[in-house]
């Protein structure tokens, strides 16, 4: 069983995410359960969804402690939900930092120094610049396939199998856009 905890903004296609590893489970006959968990997401609130997929699975929800890989697709989100982490995960991180309201408004800082912070915490993590690969496949919306292609990379998936994955759940129109983007996560883990 793999569980995979991905955390981002609303916006950012944490559930576009979430749809794809779900069909790539699928595709290779394994059963698979999501939970998704919104916040404020319309207003660029915390969205978690929780992706697990194996063999008789029967609850969707991954405890904490047992996240075999943290999919941050904003900074703070990494930080925030990194208590997922089994001791043996991985947290793969997008170095993007959306301000949330409580910093908007300088009712709070931006923490400094995510990574070190993660350091201390003895969580293996790895940093990407996937809003910067995304805007090199043509869209900013293409952060969420750019860490779906570094966490397949990370994983051992296979490029065709997750490729397959992508040209099943998004719409057809976007499709070689989100293989251009693919390619730039799956190069960059």
């Amino acid at each position: 069983m793999v569980n995979i905890l991905i955390a981002g903004v609303g916006g950012q296609g944490t559930l576009v995410a979430s749809r794809i590893l779900g069909n790539y489970a699928v595709l290779r006959g394994m059963d698979c359960k999501l939970s998704e968990i919104h916040g404020m997401s319309q207003r660029g609130g915390s969205v978690v969804t929780h992706v697990r997929m194996g063999q008789d699975i029967a609850s969707p929800v991954i405890s904490e402690g047992e996240a075999d890989y943290i999919l941050a697709f904003e900074t703070l989100e990494a930080l925030r939900w990194q208590h997922y982490l089994k001791a043996d995960g991985h947290i793969l991180m997008n170095k993007q930092q959306i301000m949330p309201m409580p910093v908007i408004i300088g009712a709070t800082k931006y923490p400094e120094n995510i990574g070190e912070k993660l350091n201390s915490l003895e969580k293996k993590h790895i940093q990407i610049d996937a809003l910067g690969l995304a805007k090199k496949a043509g869209s900013e919306k293409c952060v969420n396939v750019i860490m779906i292609g570094a966490l397949a990379r990370l994983m051992g998936i296979k490029y065709d199998e997750i490729k397959e994955a992508i040209i099943t759940s998004i719409p057809q129109r976007l499709v070689a856009m989100n293989i251009t983007a693919l390619d730039l996560g799956y190069s960059a883990s």
